[in-house]
C-alpha cells in the first residue's frame, strides 16, 4: 500500500488545549504524526510526498472567506498590540449571523467553532500540506491503486464550509472525495472515528451523490454533541443519505464490529464505485480521550470488513492520539485491509524531508 505524507504537517504546533475547564498540552502534537508515520511503516508501506496542487481546488470544499482566514488571520492578529502566539477566539455569536464582521477577533469567533483549533504561525503551512496529502492519495487512486493511505496531520472531519473545530481545518475526507468525484459519479465517505464527523456530514447534509456514514460514540455524551444522532438523516436532495451510528461511549470489539457491518451494509445499497475511509483510531481503549474500548487486534477485524467491499479507496487519517498503541493501532488496521498483500511491499521510502520540523516544498 502507498502511504502519502508531508514534513510540512509537523510545523503546526500549539501548546495548549482546554479540557474541563484545565489547559492540558495539545493532543495533536507533530510526535502522533511520527507515531502514525512509524505505523504506516511498520505496515510495510511504501512511502511518497505529497503533490502540490493549485489551492483554488479547495474552494470546491470551503469558502472564499474561509480559505482568506485561515491564510491570513494570524498575520493579521500579529498587526494587533499585545498579540499572542496563537490566534483562538474570546467571543463568538450566539444568534444566527449572516455578514462576516470584520475585525480579525469577531472573524474568529465567527470561523472558529470551538477552542481546540488555535492558529499559529504555521497552522495554514500544515492544513494546506494535509489537504494536498489528501489530494494526493486520491490521485493514486484515480491512476488505479486500489487503496491509498493519507497520513493527514492536522485531521479534517470536523471542518465544515467556513468554520473549523476539534484540531481540524480543511476536510480532508471531503477535498478527497471532490477530487474522486472527477471520475465517479457516486462516493461514499465511512467515519469510524470516535467523534462524529459533523463537518463531512454538514458539507454533503443535501447531496445524494455522495453518501456519508458515520460510527462514533454517542454524541449526548461526548463530543461533538450538537450533531451525530440517528436522527440525522440528510436534508433535500440528500434525505436519506446520511447515516448516523451512535454507540454508547466506551463501547468496544463486539459492538464496533456490529456497526462496520450495518455501515458496510448500507453503502452496499448505495453502490458506490469509490470510497473515502475517516481512520480515527481513537476508540481504542488506551486513546487520552477515552472515548471507546477497542482492542488493537479489532482495528485489523474491522479493516478486513471494510476492505471485503472491494472498492478504490481513499483512507484519510483523523484522530488517534498519543499512546504506546498508536502505531501499532495504526499497522493493524492496514495490514488488515490489505491483507496478504501487505506482505509483499518492497518498503521503500519515497518521501522527502519527514524528519525535518518545517519540511521544504511539497514533493
Amino acid at each position: 500500500m502507498k502511504a502519502i505524507f508531508s514534513g510540512m504537517q509537523l510545523a503546526h504546533a500549539p501548546k495548549h488545549f482546554l479540557r474541563l475547564g484545565n489547559l492540558v498540552d495539545y493532543p495533536d502534537s507533530p510526535k502522533r504524526a511520527r507515531k502514525l508515520l512509524a505505523g504506516a511503516r511498520g505496515a510495510r508501506c511504501r512511502v511518497f510526498g505529497a503533490r502540490s496542487f493549485d489551492p483554488a481546488l479547495l474552494g470546491r470544499v470551503h469558502n472564499k472567506a474561509y480559505l482568506n482566514f485561515l491564510s491570513t488571520g494570524y498575520d493579521e492578529l500579529q498587526a494587533l498590540p499585545g498579540a499572542g502566539a496563537e490566534l483562538i477566539p474570546s467571543l463568538r455569536p450566539t444568534l444566527a449571523y449572516k455578514t462576516i464582521p470584520k475585525h480579525i477577533m469577531a472573524r474568529a469567533g465567527f470561523h472558529q467553532m470551538d477552542a481546540a483549533c488555535p492558529i499559529t504561525a504555521n497552522t495554514w503551512k500544515s492544513a494546506l500540506a494535509s489537504a494536498m496529502t489528501a489530494m494526493t492519495a486520491a490521485d493514486h487512486v484515480l491512476a488505479g491503486d486500489r487503496v491509498a493511505y493519507a497520513l493527514c496531520r492536522p485531521p479534517g472531519h470536523h471542518a465544515a464550509v467556513d468554520r473549523a473545530s476539534g484540531f481540524c481545518y480543511l476536510n480532508n475526507a471531503a477535498i478527497a472525495a471532490q477530487q474522486l468525484r472527477a471520475k465517479h459519479k457516486t462516493v461514499a465517505i465511512l467515519d469510524i472515528d470516535v467523534h462524529h464527523g459533523n463537518g463531512t456530514q454538514l458539507l454533503h447534509y443535501a447531496r445524494a451523490d455522495v453518501l456519508t456514514v458515520s460510527i462514533h460514540a454517542d454524541p449526548a455524551e461526548f463530543y461533538p454533541f450538537y450533531w451525530g444522532h440517528a436522527s440525522e438523516t440528510g436534508r433535500d436532495a440528500g434525505e436519506g443519505f446520511n447515516l448516523n451510528i451512535p454507540l454508547p461511549v466506551k463501547s468496544g470489539d463486539s459492538a464496533w464490529l456490529a456497526a462496520i457491518d450495518q455501515a458496510m451494509a448500507r453503502i452496499a445499497a448505495f453502490a458506490p464505485t469509490a470510497l473515502v475511509l475517516s481512520l480515527g483510531l481513537d476508540a481504542h481503549e488506551r486513546d487520552p480521550l477515552q472515548g471507546g474500548a477497542v482492542t488493537t487486534g479489532c482495528f485489523a477485524l474491522m479493516a478486513e470488513k471494510i476492505s471485503k467491499a472491494n472498492l478504490p479507496t481513499v483512507i484519510v487519517q483523523e484522530g488517534g492520539y498519543l499512546t504506546d498503541h498508536l502505531a501499532d493501532n495504526l499497522a493493524m488496521f492496514l495490514v488488515g485491509f490489505e491483507g496478504s498483500s501487505a506482505d509483499e511491499a518492497d518498503g521503500n521510502d519515497d518521501a522527502e524531508g519527514l524528519d525535518a520540523e518545517d519540511a521544504g516544498p511539497l514533493a
